[in-house]
């Protein structure tokens, strides 16, 4: 898509549901659609919108080997109720190996940002980047949604996505925790707050995969084990 037809897709689109946002998408996709998930709060939303347009889209998830009990156990319940088409990526090395060499994923603070990027560098970019080029999706949709920090407010339903080169559409992009919950109560799906991405660390900076640092440490991420 050209700028201008992304232009126009935006404006065209800024009224509508999100369910009709994922079937213009998947409309667009010609067969090579994916949606992709971390199985964070919220996540069963879209998943829920996707396999509703599309019952066997492929759903990449990017396993960094670092969730909690509770994520892994909310993944396997949203895979059997939705009979999700996972298709799942994992790091070249274990998070064992990891930890032996690097002393477990770095604490979220400040003085720890470059050791951040460089695991979310090594344990999830390169994964992601390995999955998307395997699914070569023409569309990517995602739950980005412009309340969650300063980055993705920037954003906008349609966007190329240049890391990954492909077109990036996010359906919920304008709506509130408040119509999400909401969404998982109309549809009785269920929801887990038990979440932490140490490749993210905190919801106000980026793990990569929707930041301009991104692709350039996917690559580097499978160039340094």
């Amino acid at each position: 898509m050209t700028d201008e037809q992304i232009k126009a897709a935006n404006a065209e689109l800024r009224t509508k549901s999100p369910l009709e946002i994922v079937r213009w998408a998947i409309a667009q996709a010609g067969g090579k659609a994916i949606v992709s998930t971390n199985f964070r709060p919220y996540e069963a939303v879209i998943l829920h919108l996707a396999t509703q347009v599309q019952p066997d889209i492929q759903v990449l998830w990017a396993d960094h080997g670092y969730n909690r009990a509770a994520t892994y156990l909310h993944a396997e319940a949203l895979k059997k109720l939705l009979k999700l088409n996972i298709q799942a990526f994992v790091p070249r090395m274990t998070a064992a190996h990891y930890d032996a060499i690097h002393g477990g994923a770095p604490e979220p603070t400040p003085e720890n940002e470059a050791r951040i990027k460089e695991f979310s560098s090594v344990m999830k970019l390169e994964p992601f980047l390995r999955g998307i080029k395997t699914l070569a999706p023409t569309i990517w949709l995602t739950a980005l949604r412009k309340v969650q920090n300063p980055n993705r407010a920037g954003l906008d339903i349609v966007v190329a996505d240049h890391n990954f080169n492909t077109i990036k559409v996010s359906p919920l992009f304008y709506w509130s925790d408040a119509e999400m919950e909401a969404y998982l109560q109309a549809h009785h799906l269920p929801n887990e707050w038990d979440y932490f991405d140490p490749a993210k660390a905190d919801e106000k900076r980026e793990c990569g995969l929707h930041a301009n640092w991104g692709g350039k440490a996917a690559v580097a991420g499978g160039a340094g084990i």
